[in-house]
């Protein structure tokens, strides 16, 4: 039975809703947010009125952009820790979310214009990232490999802080974020 054309214009509505938020965050790691919106349609291959009526400000595109960017890097967590020994896992979820930093070029003034599209975000990132690091730390300390005591969110804004002063290119950890990493071990893994 062929689709209705509701459940047709649904579904083309969700594929250009991904295309959007795959291409805004590609532009805005390349651009900033503050590019062009026919740049970021382009990239999607939409048109800039599609783009408009599923965000009808750069304000809830950059929101948009930014949670989705939360979940995907929360999503990680658990990925890694399937795949990996815990402190192997606990890396590279720091990678990733290294390259969730790097990526949000201008997203620090924007947090900070007073627009309501962003009252959220922080609360939003403590609380989705903050249980993520939190599993991969606790993992990591039980198999002997980290330390005790490390508060995850104090953490996390380390790391944040660090990849916002100092930037590594290609989004991977930089020095100072692997000195930090060094810094939990049990037993220090010494010059990389």
């Amino acid at each position: 039975m062929p689709p209705t054309p509701a459940r047709a214009a649904r579904a083309d509505a969700r594929q250009n809703l991904a295309a959007l938020l795959d291409a805004a965050r590609t532009v805005f790691a390349r651009a900033g947010v503050d590019a062009p919106a026919r740049e970021i349609a382009a990239e999607a291959g939409v048109g800039v009125g599609t783009l408009y009526r599923h965000f009808p400000n750069r304000a809830a595109l950059v929101a948009a952009v930014f949670t989705n960017e939360i979940d995907a890097t929360a999503a990680a967590a658990q990925e890694l820790s399937a795949a990996h020994p815990p402190g192997r896992a606990l890396d590279l979820w720091v990678e990733r979310f290294t390259r969730f930093v790097a990526t949000k070029q201008g997203l620090s003034a924007a947090l900070n214009s007073g627009d309501p599209a962003f009252d959220e975000l922080p609360t939003h990132l403590r609380e989705t990232l903050g249980p993520a690091l939190t599993a991969l730390l606790d993992a990591a300390v039980a198999s002997g490999e980290v330390r005790s005591g490390v508060d995850p969110l104090d953490f996390l804004m380390a790391i944040a802080d660090l990849s916002h002063r100092a930037p590594a290119a290609g989004g991977e950890p930089n020095a100072m974020v692997r000195l930090l990493l060094d810094g939990l071990r049990t037993h220090p893994a010494g010059p990389r």
